[in-house]
């Protein structure tokens, strides 16, 4: 599995422990990433995956439920919804190109999801890529995104 892929599987393993658990702390948080991933790169990129999703949580749920149609976050799976969370905060507030950012979130979809997490994931997070493309002055059609 190429490194910064473990990264983000790491790291929605903690946003879903934290939606289990919101009250669990920093710490133990920080000593799964380094317990699991052991490589200070690998660590150092996925604290800011987890920071910036923590961070901007709010905005990104408010993105997240005015993206995905007919669902409200409560009634997403878990899973999806922190994949969704991963997947929102890289696409906005990272430089990590879209399709990039798709396509590990779809991977995670399916691996951790259920049998149609990953073209829900895609369909949300695409819409996202559109809304933020759109917003920045780019055409919609510019960057090409995965489809699951």
């Amino acid at each position: 599995m190429p490194r910064r892929s473990r990264a983000r599987q790491v790291v929605l393993q903690v946003l879903y422990a934290d939606d289990a658990n919101p009250d669990r702390s920093l710490a133990e948080s920080d000593q799964f990433l380094r317990d699991r991933l052991n490589n200070e790169e690998l660590e150092e990129f996925a604290r800011s995956l987890l920071a910036g999703v923590r961070r901007n949580r709010g905005e990104l749920d408010e993105m997240l439920n005015h993206c995905a149609e007919n669902w409200s976050l409560s009634r997403m799976a878990a899973t999806d919804r922190n994949v969704l969370r991963l997947g929102g905060y890289e696409i906005v507030f990272t430089e990590t190109p879209n399709a990039v950012v798709i396509n590990e979130a779809v991977d995670l979809a399916k691996r951790f999801g259920a049998k149609h997490s990953g073209k829900f994931v895609n369909g949300i997070l695409d819409k996202i890529a559109q809304s933020q493309r759109e917003a920045n002055g780019g055409d919609p059609a510019d960057e090409p995104t995965s489809n699951a």
